[in-house]
């Protein structure tokens, strides 16, 4: 009797087990951290109550409970889960549990907070990767022929790198044109992207943070005049979990945050943008007036060796054509001017959108080299564009064959520190490396 009622116990808490991942559709993601808090993410299928365990690596015998959330059809049953009262410095694994039943995942699932290291030590090594353009299939809403979207396996390899942080450039999904205007389209399109069973274990291990290009923003070269630009900057709310989002006084998706001793600014290209066929001069602007006033102030402000200032656009390519920043020529050149006029060491950009990638290296010799690290494209059409008007492009860096992503590695002494570049393609094989010293990026002294 005894025997028996174990297997009935074991045939019903198996069944359980299942019920509650069969309401999973998507995550966990661990968004935004901090040295007391992290946000962590999930979507299930339908409504349903969604709560995290989580514990101390080094103690996993002491775990704790977060507060339970329930999901809502009128929020694609998403749920953002905040864990707080967290120690610095700290690792952690944790588990979703669906209606009071852990959900098993066959990936790690892990966050950390921030160490407090400032007046103590050396800031930490640290590893960040990034990419842009991720396109997922679905082939009763894509244009006939070849599929766009291949190699959804590249997401694995980038988890493999187990980086601390993951920046998403924009393009993070492709809205269709049966998606561009409803709101019900907008949530489909990021419940199918998100859904893609190989981006799960970079979600549930790498801090994700995220800002938008146009086609996970609108149409096609979408700007300010996008119907729909209010609601989609809801759902981009809705499905990532930064810290924040734009100012009180100005809507988007731009923010800032530091990971060690490094500073990140995320831009919008797409919320203020005037359109591309506007006339070239001061009106013209990609940020807008008090988006560009919020970065220049930032990056005065910042201590940090490495200011990373990521956008969906190249900023630095000055070829004709495309929907580079150059092509926004006041506010290109107020941007630059100003980091030179104010001495601003550090200064760094990310970009995607291209379909290919490349190192763009602007020099000067009266300031130091900026440069421009564009990477693309992730899962989307491949370019077999070559950049040859672009005279700044760093020899050996284009890559325009496979699907790629980049690594960033900031490592040494707090004097000292130094960033690796690295390109890596779908198949694991490292591409090309770049260094660049602090040191480097030090405006000369004045005469």
């Amino acid at each position: 009797m005894n025997q028996l009622r174990l297997f009935v116990a074991l045939l019903l808490s198996t069944g359980l087990a299942s019920a509650q991942e069969s309401l999973l559709q998507s995550g966990p993601m661990v968004g935004y951290g901090q040295m007391t808090e992290v946000m962590l993410w999930v979507q299930t299928m339908k409504p349903a109550a969604v709560q995290f365990r989580y514990w101390d690596l080094k103690e996993p015998a002491k775990a704790s409970l977060s507060k339970s959330v329930n999901t809502s059809a009128d929020r694609a049953n998403v749920a953002h889960v905040l864990i707080d009262g967290l120690q610095p410095g700290t690792k952690y694994g944790y588990e979703l549990r669906v209606n009071g039943r852990a959900v098993k995942q066959p990936h790690p699932l892990r966050f950390q907070t921030l160490p407090l290291w400032h007046w103590r030590t050396d800031p930490p090594d640290f590893t960040v990767a990034f990419g842009s353009c991720l396109y997922v299939n679905e082939t009763e809403w894509d244009r006939p022929g070849t599929p766009y979207g291949s190699d959804y396996g590249i997401l694995n390899v980038v988890a493999s790198k187990n980086p601390d942080v993951m920046l998403w450039l924009g393009d993070n999904t492709y809205y269709r044109e049966v998606d561009w205007y409803t709101v019900g389209g907008l949530k489909h399109r990021w419940t199918h992207t998100r859904s893609v069973p190989e981006m799960q274990p970079l979600l549930g291990a790498a801090h994700n943070y995220a800002i938008w290009d146009d086609h996970d923003y609108g149409p096609n070269d979408a700007d300010r005049t996008y119907r729909l630009r209010s609601e989609s900057l809801k759902i981009h709310k809705l499905f990532w979990a930064n810290q924040t989002y734009g100012t009180a006084e100005t809507k988007g998706v731009f923010g800032r945050f530091e990971w060690g001793d490094v500073e990140f600014f995320l831009l919008d290209d797409r919320y203020h943008r005037s359109p591309n066929r506007s006339p070239n001069d001061e009106r013209k602007t990609m940020f807008g007036k008090e988006q560009l006033q919020w970065l220049m102030d930032g990056l005065v402000s910042s201590n940090a060796p490495f200011k990373i200032v990521a956008t969906g656009n190249q900023v630095l390519n000055p070829s004709p054509g495309g929907e580079t920043f150059y092509n926004y020529r006041h506010e290109y050149e107020t941007l630059l001017r100003f980091i030179k006029e104010q001495r601003i060491p550090g200064v760094v950009f990310l970009s995607g959108d291209r379909h290919l990638t490349e190192l763009i290296t602007l020099k000067d010799t009266t300031f130091y080299s900026l440069y421009d690290y564009t990477s693309s494209s992730l899962t989307a059409g491949l370019s077999s564009f070559k950049d040859e008007d672009n005279p700044n492009v760093v020899p050996g860096t284009l890559v325009n064959d496979a699907h790629n992503f980049g690594i960033l590695k900031f490592t040494g002494p707090r004097r000292n520190r130094v960033l690796m570049m690295e390109c890596w393609d779908h198949t694991g094989t490292l591409r090309w490396t770049h260094e660049i010293k602090a040191s480097q990026l030090v405006p000369p002294k004045a005469n």
